[in-house]
């Protein structure tokens, strides 16, 4: 798998509250999606705690500032479904793409004092009949 760091939304972020990605990816005024997919890969890379889920949003907005972000997809993840090496199932960037690009990050619950993710797009994503 290759993650190129100019497409990386999360790099190790620590997520300890709701909260943005670090990172703000300029795809352009064109749709990404038709034609071969974009891969997204998302990883949990230190276990959460305290949270009851956390809700991972793909938003799209016209403008840098996310003025008006739209969202393309939302998915939660429960606690015990959060733990360090976990790969979430979103796999690929969903169509409507406004220009730029970020994951919004929901805590549900308490906030946690602990939990990272990586997430960017990637290129050959390593998967087998073991982990599908």
């Amino acid at each position: 798998m290759i993650l190129d760091e100019q497409s990386i939304f999360s790099n190790y972020q620590s997520i300890t509250g709701t909260c943005a990605s670090e990172n703000i990816l300029d795809l352009g005024a064109r749709e990404v999606s038709f034609g071969t997919p974009v891969e997204l890969y998302i990883q949990i890379t230190e276990s959460f705690d305290s949270l009851t889920s956390l809700t991972i949003q793909i938003q799209t907005s016209e403008d840098e500032d996310f003025t008006t972000p739209v969202t393309l997809l939302e998915h939660t993840v429960l606690l015990e479904d959060l733990t360090e090496g976990t790969v979430l199932p979103v796999k690929f960037l969903p169509k409507g793409n406004l220009g730029y690009m970020r994951l919004y990050y929901t805590v549900t619950g308490t906030e946690p004092t602990q939990g990272q993710i990586l997430a960017g797009l990637a290129d050959g994503i390593q998967e087998s009949f073991h982990n599908a």
